[in-house]
């Protein structure tokens, strides 16, 4: 792989097994991320392992936005893997914000709540005020799909999603915004996600032959040279694992 243009912006090592590899040492920091994926693909995984990581690796603080699952299934789903969310929101590293509860006309117990269901403007509201109050680094969207059935309108969920990711970045936070997708030629649910970020990073759940069998791509990451290639990863007890060195080729 080539060298980053200029190579003067700094990294952020996700410290997933054989992902940073792909890219130089990590992802731009303070720039906003597509995870791209149909169901089973593990996006949530690899987001919750990019927050967890950047914890307890790299001493840098993390918020979720959840908008798909509640945060007691989110933190009972990490456990799986080892990773105790509940503890890192105690010590004050960690901020899970509700954004399921209120759309689905239930009470939440969560100390962050977003009560007015996909309001940009009140999301982005909190989520400067968890910046202030704890310095985080890194966040995630999960999911940027569920923002868009709420918008309908393509036109209107571009340029929500792009007034979020420019905040984003703006507050310093290198983030992932998820999005699900049911055809994989198209990355995009709506057609417009992968416009409004920096890099998108493709995951596939295909069946090959008598299995199915995970791979990643790094589809596009401005301003950085990547790897252009399909990889396997597995999902495994402690999280992704990425083989960098390993291809997957034509047949899949």
């Amino acid at each position: 792989m080539q060298e980053d243009v200029k190579g003067i912006i700094g990294r952020v090592p996700l410290g997933i097994e054989g992902f940073d590899e792909l890219c130089n040492g990590g992802l731009l920091r303070n720039r906003t991320y597509l995870i791209s994926g149909t169901s089973g693909a593990g996006k949530t995984i690899f987001s919750l392992q990019f927050l967890y990581n950047g914890i307890t690796q790299f001493d840098e603080h993390g918020i979720f936005v959840a908008t798909e699952e509640r945060p007691k299934a989110i933190r009972e789903n990490a456990m799986a893997f080892g990773w105790d969310l509940k503890a890192l929101e105690d010590e004050g590293k960690l901020v899970i914000m509700d954004a399921t509860s209120a759309k689905l006309g239930i009470g939440s117990n969560e100390k962050y709540v977003d009560i007015r269901p996909f309001d940009m403007n009140f999301m982005v509201d909190q989520i400067i005020d968890i910046q202030d109050d704890m310095g985080a680094k890194r966040a995630v969207v999960d999911s940027s799909t569920s923002i868009g059935f709420y918008i309908q309108d393509p036109a209107k969920i571009r340029i929500e999603l792009l007034k979020l990711s420019v905040i984003m970045e703006m507050l310093g936070l290198t983030t992932l915004f998820t999005c699900e997708i049911v055809d994989e030629s198209n990355l995009n649910r709506f057609g417009v996600e992968n416009f409004v970020t920096e890099g998108t990073i493709a995951m596939y759940y295909k069946r090959n032959e008598n299995e199915r069998v995970h791979s990643l791509e790094i589809y596009k990451m401005r301003g950085s040279s990547h790897s252009k290639k399909l990889h396997p990863y597995d999902i495994t007890s402690e999280g992704i694992v990425v083989h960098p060195h390993d291809e997957v080729y034509g047949g899949f």
